[in-house]
């Protein structure tokens, strides 16, 4: 079974400044919650650019101070309009990210689709029930709260 989550928020900035962090890899640990001990692996050299085919590595420990090994390929880029990136390995059987940004009079609307699917069958549908989604969920209320704070505060 495919899950989805949909978030939109607008950012009190521009088109230039919101594409530049957003498709920036190295802000990736910045707006995940610090529980969660995001560490990237990939080169740092590779990461300045996002381009179609690149590949970022990284550990994540999201429950239970399990440490993952994560690997997502940034699959479609359209300069200041969206990005995909999907996990190459990882927890997920699924992992599909779409990132939209559009000029809106209010600033920049960012829209995230998240397509996700569990391993495990019947397991894995009751582990997204009693706990999967509220935690993907979770981390992008973070993400919220963090692009909030820098892009909307005091503006």
């Amino acid at each position: 079974m495919l899950h989805v989550l949909k978030t939109t928020q607008v950012l009190k900035s521009d088109m230039n400044t919101v594409w530049k962090f957003m498709s920036s890899p190295m802000n990736l640990a910045r707006i995940t919650p610090h529980y969660m001990g995001f560490q990237i692996l990939s080169d740092e050299g590779d990461l300045k650019e996002m381009y179609p085919g690149q590949l970022i590595e990284y550990y994540v420990t999201p429950v239970m101070g399990i440490k993952m090994h994560w690997v997502t390929e940034i699959t479609h880029v359209q300069d200041k309009h969206y990005f995909v990136d999907e996990q190459r390995f990882g927890p997920y059987t699924l992992w599909h990210h779409k990132h939209f940004l559009k000029e809106v009079p209010e600033g920049i609307e960012m829209t995230d689709i998240i397509h996700y699917k569990i391993p495990f069958g019947f397991i894995g549908r009751l582990a997204n029930s009693l706990f999967i989604k509220n935690k993907v969920k979770e981390i992008f209320d973070h993400r919220y709260s963090i692009l909030e704070e820098l892009f909307n505060h005091g503006k």
